[in-house]
């Protein structure tokens, strides 16, 4: 009677996860980092022949997501030298998790940010060097806001089908043009906030291209976490952070590019306006702080950037570049390979 609902409770958990986690991703280890709210799940990948010059990546999942959801660019970037770091903030992956109700009510992004500062940290003195920050969804939003509250410095940051530092509200218009019966389950739900993937039919059509594997998919779900902060994503949907600010937390402009901003071309959530926007808005900044020689940068006309696809281009501190084919989820999609060698590029030239 509700198909159309792809009205689903089987994948809707009200408790924390008991038992031992899962081994780590093939091609990875996994730690924990100890702080006082509770213990945090760092993965790594090394290279077996670090490249030279390149320095590390910490990669921050979305919403509802964990480290795990990067274990294909963590290999990859170390089978090509670079190592990788994945942090899970509390209530995702193998973190500590709060109760339901603290998570979904009292989480606030702060709180998800503090987790990511102390792993970034940690793997700036594991490392002995600043990171370059890889951010996807609204850890790409985290991203952003830790740059601008001055709480770490990096050398280059990633934003891979990001939420807009300007703010979200319309990115969730799009989540429920693509799914009308967004509120009415919501209610079916009782509010839960995984209501909106709940069924796999609905987190193929939000994250994914038509082409992704059914089997791919059921082991995505598994790891999408039990529940998750409602203060998150509202703490995003207005602007906040101040594109500035971002930029002069990131060091040794020099006359390279160290904003990335990538996105599949089957994204129906960050879509193409959303991260031209950003863009734009990146790259004014820059420009106006080359101007006025806050930031010792060269500022480069926008021009064509070789890759697959051929719509990427690079000027103003910021290459943009496109995964054809790849949704939301570009890391984990069919193509993901493809946003890896991209992201690969990017760190080259840095």
């Amino acid at each position: 009677m509700f198909n159309f609902l792809h009205l689903s409770y089987k994948h809707l958990y009200w408790s924390r996860p008991s038992g031992a986690p899962e081994p780590a991703p093939d091609g990875t280890t996994r730690s924990f980092i100890s702080t006082p709210k509770g213990d945090l799940e760092l993965l790594c990948a090394k290279p077996t022949n670090p490249a030279s010059g390149i320095p590390p990546v910490v990669f921050l999942h979305g919403g509802m997501g964990c480290a795990w959801v990067w274990h294909e660019y963590m290999r990859y970037l170390a089978a090509h030298g670079v190592a990788s770091y994945a942090i899970s903030a509390r209530g995702h992956g193998a973190s500590w998790h709060p109760s339901f109700f603290r998570m979904l009510y009292a989480t606030t992004k702060r709180d998800l940010a503090d987790d990511f500062v102390a792993g970034i940290k940690t793997v700036q003195d594991l490392e002995g060097s600043e990171v370059v920050l890889a951010g996807h969804s609204s850890g790409g939003g985290l991203s952003q806001f830790i740059l601008n509250e001055g709480d770490v410095s990096v050398k280059g940051l990633a934003l891979l089908g990001a939420v807009p530092g300007t703010g979200s509200f319309f990115v969730y218009v799009n989540w429920w043009l693509l799914d009308p019966w967004f509120t009415i389950r919501l209610i079916f739900h009782g509010w839960h906030s995984n209501s909106p993937l709940s069924h796999p039919v609905l987190v193929k059509r939000v994250f994914f291209s038509k082409s992704y594997d059914d089997k791919k998919l059921a082991e995505f779900q598994s790891h999408l976490n039990r529940y998750e902060s409602f203060l998150w994503p509202m703490g995003m949907m207005l602007p906040f952070i101040d594109p500035k600010r971002v930029l002069r937390s990131i060091t040794g402009w020099g006359v390279s590019d160290r904003v990335l901003i990538m996105a599949g071309t089957e994204e129906k959530l960050m879509t193409k306006p959303v991260q031209e926007n950003t863009a734009e808005t990146y790259r004014t900044a820059f420009s106006e702080l080359v101007r006025d020689s806050t930031l010792d940068a060269k500022d480069t006309t926008v021009q064509p950037l070789s890759g697959d696809g051929g719509s990427d281009n690079t000027g103003h501190g910021v290459e943009v570049a496109w995964v054809p084919g790849a949704g939301h989820h570009l890391q984990n999609d069919t193509p993901w390979e493809i946003g890896a060698k991209k992201l690969l590029a990017f760190l080259q030239r840095l």
